[in-house]
């Protein structure tokens, strides 16, 4: 093996507070026997969602829902809307509620607006079908408006007043980018609220992130292919470095990425589980031990 080739997993990448809880909830429940079920993957990486059903995790949707009765539901990190809550009273459903305390505290915030008098036009900086945005909308009795870019701004009144909101996991930029653009749209800017509810232990990573890429001359960005956060940071990261590449997990290595390369950085998304970045880390160093895959 070539001793310089540095191999370093970033201690800041992995889940964040909100699906650690939820998987040590899932974890903890699971521990208790009998069957428990998660409304949707627990997490936004298939490798860990398969960890968790070899212990007996058993992963259904919404329709499953309303056709299951007397069973344990765990809500995962994302958040539900409402009439989640109303199916399972109905059922005698017992949930097991993990949403992250920053959705929640959203959710909370949304509602609040959506029932004051005369409420403005609740939009949503978001991606529409993702799992804590359906809850977010949830609470606006499907009123609220998702915009993701430029090309949905038409969907807003602009003669109305505005109150915008974001999804935890947006990027930064790009919410205040769509707060500036709608403000400026607006007939009455005065009349337009920003709300910047991005969390920031998402937020925050994207910086720290940056200078990890740029500190290794291949990185390794590890994430599961549903995760719209890992979709944000893997940017970041091939902005700051050309030679970032996605992958889902170890399989998906190709050595000839390893070319020439001085040092390899492995990082990941919020969904990302820790045991999969030292997989990453140990398949690497296989293929540098291995004279003929690779020309260093």
């Amino acid at each position: 093996m070539n001793h310089s080739v540095k191999i370093e997993i970033d201690p800041e990448s992995g889940f964040c507070f909100g699906v650690t809880s939820a998987i040590e909830k899932a974890e903890s429940e699971l521990a208790e026997g009998g069957p428990l079920y998660c409304l949707g993957d627990i997490v936004h990486n298939s490798d860990e969602v398969e960890r968790l059903r070899a212990e007996g995790l058993q992963t259904i949707s919404h329709l499953d829902l309303s056709q299951l009765h007397n069973v344990r539901v765990l809500l995962r990190a994302h958040g539900e809307p409402p009439e989640t809550y109303r199916i399972a009273e109905r059922n005698s459903i017992q949930v097991i509620d993990a949403t992250c305390p920053v959705v929640l505290q959203l959710q909370r915030r949304i509602k609040t607006t959506y029932h004051r008098p005369n409420p403005p036009q609740i939009v949503i900086y978001g991606k529409a079908g993702h799992a804590e945005v359906n809850g977010l909308v949830g609470q606006t009795d499907g009123q609220a408006i998702v915009i993701d870019d430029a090309s949905d701004l038409s969907d807003i009144d602009f003669s109305r007043p505005i109150a915008l909101y974001s999804q935890t996991t947006k990027s930064l930029d790009g919410y205040r980018s769509m707060c500036a653009r709608i403000t400026s749209l607006s007939r009455y800017p005065d009349s337009v609220e920003c709300h910047d509810t991005i969390c920031r232990q998402v937020a925050n990573r994207a910086e720290r992130l940056r200078r990890f890429a740029s500190a290794h001359s291949v990185v390794l960005f590890v994430s599961g292919k549903k995760s719209s956060n890992g979709k944000v940071l893997f940017n970041h990261c091939r902005d700051a470095n050309s030679r970032t590449h996605l992958i889902a997990n170890a399989s998906e290595i190709d050595p000839q990425w390893l070319i020439k390369a001085t040092s390899v950085g492995i990082c990941g998304a919020t969904s990302t589980p820790r045991w999969l970045m030292e997989q990453v880390h140990h398949s690497v160093a296989q293929i540098l031990q291995s004279p003929g895959n690779i020309e260093i």
